[in-house]
């Protein structure tokens, strides 16, 4: 059979829907992975695209049986492609070893064999010849749970109707990336980055000092387009990363004053981090940066700019990084 094209429906940034409204949403994990759009023409056959809709089938071998799960029925289903590390948390670091190997699938059978991928389901916009996207998002949740979706390599996620602030809770207890609340009413919008779906990432937030600056660009030019960050461990500055968001213009004009002020030949982290054409400062001053995770290599990801902490010296700022990312 052949199936239509579906561009996935994307969610808006923001927050909680009101209290009074909590009984109109579902609310569902918001995974750390790869997400993909998946072709079942009830042939046997299998197709995952990406975002962008590149054919990315061969990236994930493992996932091929999933093409007779549901025997002869067609269907087109949304979800997201993990790795999950050893406390089964979606880990994307883990996942980028896996991403970009559609076109080497000797290397994508290798990298399979030992970073295994899982796909979790979370909607069906097509089922046989009938188009679902019309449907209220309540009503095609409870077709995508008739199809029983379960297997060694993928699975379909509980969604929770209302219980919003709970189910946030839960994801930031659990070390999860957030949350995603779906309207329960909301049809699938193609493509669209809607308000009927909202998504909230658990974000945290640490003292950094900060080691260094790469010049902007363009209406930046002589400005910091960002800073490098680092923290203590083990006696040493390391580098954990580079933030460019989160200054306003008069944050980003005082900061640039701050940092010639510091300026210096040399580079106060160590090992010396892998950027080119950076200036150097005196390790002093203190800025609070908010994150999503680290990397296992300790990098903030997704960092943004909060503060400047001018009441702590750098030997006051955070505590020295964890073990396992020295």
């Amino acid at each position: 059979m052949t199936l239509p094209l579906i561009p996935p429906m994307l969610a808006t940034p923001g927050t909680l829907p009101p209290a009074a409204q909590d009984a109109r949403w579902a609310y569902e994990t918001k995974q750390d992975g790869q997400r993909v759009v998946v072709y079942l023409p009830g042939d046997g056959s299998l197709l995952l695209r990406n975002r962008s809709g590149e054919d990315i089938t061969a990236a994930y071998p493992e996932l091929r049986p999933l093409g007779s799960a549901l025997g002869t029925t067609a269907a087109v289903l949304d979800g997201e492609v993990l790795a999950l590390d050893e406390h089964g948390r979606a880990d994307f670091q883990l996942l980028q070893s896996r991403m970009g190997l559609a076109h080497a699938p000797a290397r994508a059978a290798r990298r399979a064999a030992q970073v295994p991928a899982h796909l979790v389901l979370f909607d069906v916009m097509h089922l046989q010849d009938t188009p679902l996207l019309p449907l209220p998002y309540v009503r095609r949740r409870v077709r995508l749970e008739e199809l029983g979706i379960e297997g060694p390599s993928w699975s379909t996620p509980a969604a929770v109707v209302g219980h919003g602030a709970e189910a946030l809770r839960a994801t930031r207890e659990h070390g999860l990336e957030g949350l995603v609340c779906k309207r329960l009413d909301s049809v699938y919008e193609p493509g669209v980055r809607s308000r009927a779906w909202i998504k909230i990432r658990n974000m945290r937030s640490e003292d950094v000092i900060v080691g260094g600056w790469l010049p902007g660009k363009g209406r930046l030019t002589g400005l910091p387009g960002a800073v490098l960050v680092g923290q203590r461990a083990a006696g040493r500055l390391r580098y954990v990363g580079g933030v460019g968001t989160g200054w306003s213009e008069a944050e980003r004009a005082e900061l640039a004053l701050l940092l010639r002020a510091a300026e210096t030949g040399v580079c106060p982290f160590d090992p010396v981090p892998p950027v080119s054409g950076a200036h150097w400062v005196l390790p002093r001053l203190v800025g609070e940066v908010s994150y999503s995770t680290r990397t296992r290599a300790g990098l903030l990801r997704q960092p943004s700019w909060l503060r400047l902490r001018p009441d702590l010296a750098p030997e006051e700022s955070a505590a020295d990084l964890p073990d396992d990312t020295v």
